[in-house]
């Protein structure tokens, strides 16, 4: 007896409080991610951790930072995605759990290098300046916006390519 569980996209059973490795499945995860909304909606139009994830893993240099800056937020897919003022540590608890399945199924290190944090604080500048309206108070980001803009696509295509990206890094 796992304990409770959720159905997964392509209809596998899946523990979040008792995650392996051989429970998750990439399509899952790419299906999942396209259509959980960044800032938890409140952004200008839809944009989608997959597509985040995906420019994250762009924005790294090294194969490996390039496969956790994909992976970096994988976890989502199975446990939502809880804005940052509102994580607990039983929720980061129970994130690193899955985020430890997820690691040991596709054999990347977690947690992940300051690579990928700066890639992901710097992707994060650049959502607010893009996808955001005008900040009411200071966001207390210490990260330099990178300078290409973002153009947010539709689930589908983020799907696409974030799966696209993972057979790129991950062959």
């Amino acid at each position: 007896m796992r304990g409770p569980w959720v159905q997964t996209f392509t209809g596998r059973q899946f523990w979040p409080m008792s995650p392996r490795a051989e429970d998750v499945c990439i399509e899952d995860i790419a299906h999942a991610l396209s259509l959980i909304c960044r800032f938890n909606g409140h952004c200008r139009g839809f944009y989608s951790v997959a597509q985040h994830s995906m420019l994250v893993s762009e924005a790294c240099e090294t194969r490996q930072a390039q496969r956790c800056g994909l992976m970096h937020d994988a976890a989502e897919a199975y446990v939502g995605d809880v804005v940052r003022p509102l994580k607990t540590r039983s929720h980061e608890g129970i994130e690193a759990g899955v985020m430890a399945a997820i690691a040991a199924r596709w054999g990347f290190v977690h947690p992940f290098s300051s690579d990928v944090s700066i890639a992901d604080n710097r992707m994060l500048a650049t959502e607010a300046r893009d996808l955001m309206l005008p900040a009411p108070a200071d966001w207390g980001l210490r990260a330099e916006p990178y300078p290409d803009r973002i153009v947010p696509v539709r689930s589908q295509e983020a799907e696409r390519m974030f799966l696209d990206r993972f057979e790129e890094v991950f062959g």
